[in-house]
């Protein structure tokens, strides 16, 4: 197995590397140097030595987990918080800081994102045909201060596609009280469905079939976007309460792969449950969390 200096400088990477096989005794600059006993996982970890640059390394460096301690809380983190757990519980449970929590739960988020856009780009050399996109409301800190999240999933397979965490004004009763406790709040959902739409774009079918609600801004994005796809409106129903309300009273919901997807969230992110005390304190924790969710949900719910 060829192992790759990690030294930028080294002149064996990356050409050098390439043109010659470092298996080879004659060629052989980098080699085995001892190894060390890793505790947390019980594995002796094979070190090397590259007498190019001199530099030492091991068969960990090159891991996405390089210099985590406590490496084998990802998945579990990952399981958790996918699955109603709270983030102090998740500490308590796993009888660690919260602050290690805190990292593990961020350094996942990133970790998916670029997960996710790997998917994206396998999806664009197949692109979909039926696809089924609306908001789900949730709120940052209070009630007041609402937030929209815009999903898109796979009519067939209840893939998640994309997500779009905007910031909305109060309406209702609540818009007094909101103007009134933090002033105006700007309306930034069409600069989100504008930046959703693009990025949903490389996997939409030119001709395929994007259904949704009445809402009467979607297709203004849509023909901005999706110039040639097809649009189709189905008319809102009332909330059944299986599914957190989000499931429908219909004999037939046209948008039950959306709804079903959205049940799901209400059921398996703590923050966006009905009745709840853990709330969203920034937008960009609930992005975090709904990133989590979005690979283990594709990779793992729809699949099992």
């Amino acid at each position: 197995m060829r192992r790759r200096c990690p030294n930028p400088n080294c002149a064996l990477e990356p050409s050098l590397q390439d043109s010659v096989d470092l298996r080879s005794p004659k060629f052989r600059q980098i080699v085995r140097k001892g190894s060390f006993y890793r505790a947390r996982d019980r594995r002796f970890i094979t070190k090397y030595f590259c007498k190019n640059c001199g530099r030492h390394f091991s068969a960990s460096t090159h891991s996405p987990d390089y210099r985590q301690k406590k490496r084998d809380l990802n998945s579990v983190v990952v399981q958790l918080i996918s699955s109603g757990t709270s983030q102090r519980r998740m500490a308590l449970l796993l009888q660690v800081n919260p602050k290690t929590v805190v990292r593990k739960f961020r350094i996942m988020a990133a970790r998916a994102r670029a997960e996710h856009q790997v998917r994206l780009s396998e999806l664009a050399q197949s692109p979909l045909s039926e696809i089924q996109f609306d908001d789900l409301e949730t709120f940052e800190h209070t009630k007041c201060k609402p937030l929209s999240v815009t999903l898109a999933v796979s009519k067939k397979t209840r893939e998640i596609l994309g997500i779009q965490v905007s910031r909305m004004p109060a309406s209702g009763k609540l818009a007094k009280i909101s103007r009134r406790k933090y002033g105006f709040r700007e309306d930034e959902r069409p600069k989100g469905w504008d930046l959703f739409f693009r990025n949903l774009r490389q996997v939409v079918h030119p001709g395929a079939c994007l259904e949704s609600d009445q809402n009467p801004h979607y297709p203004k994005f849509i023909r901005r976007h999706l110039d040639g796809a097809r649009h189709i409106a189905h008319p809102g129903a009332r909330g059944a309460i299986t599914g957190q309300g989000e499931l429908k009273k219909l004999v037939f919901d046209p948008l039950f792969a959306l709804n079903h997807t959205c049940a799901m969230l209400r059921a398996n992110l703590n923050r966006l449950f009905r009745r709840t005390w853990c709330t969203t304190k920034k937008p960009e924790g609930l992005i975090d969390h709904l990133s989590i969710y979005l690979r283990y949900h594709n990779t793992v719910l729809i699949r099992s």
